[in-house]
């Protein structure tokens, strides 16, 4: 079984003006098209804003976690994988401060 785990951090426009960033809220799906496009969703609407309450969301960093899980001979095995993704309309430079972010997460 593979299952789809996300999180990470969001960069809004703050009301009255400025950028901010803040933890994104996490996600979960059991396919990796279905994970994008809720997250990509989540930027539209601002869902995946993870409480700060931005005006409106610009983009996000997303550490993707790919979960395997199989039963070999009566026992459980698990491999994980990461990647990081940009979503939304970011920068370079924008891309580069979330990049930074998220290394101290």
């Amino acid at each position: 079984m593979v299952e789809y785990k996300a999180n990470g951090i969001v960069l809004g426009n703050c009301w009255g003006g400025g950028v901010g960033a803040y933890d994104a809220n996490e996600m979960e799906a059991t396919n990796r098209a279905s994970l994008v496009k809720h997250i990509e969703n989540g930027i539209e609407n601002s869902l995946l804003d993870g409480g700060m309450g931005f005006q409106s969301l610009i983009g996000a960093i997303m550490i993707i976690e790919t979960i395997d899980s199989r039963i070999i001979d009566g026992k459980e095995f698990i491999a994980c994988d990461y990647e990081s993704e940009f979503f939304g309309d970011l920068s370079e430079e924008q891309k580069e401060a979330l990049l930074d972010l998220e290394s101290y997460r």
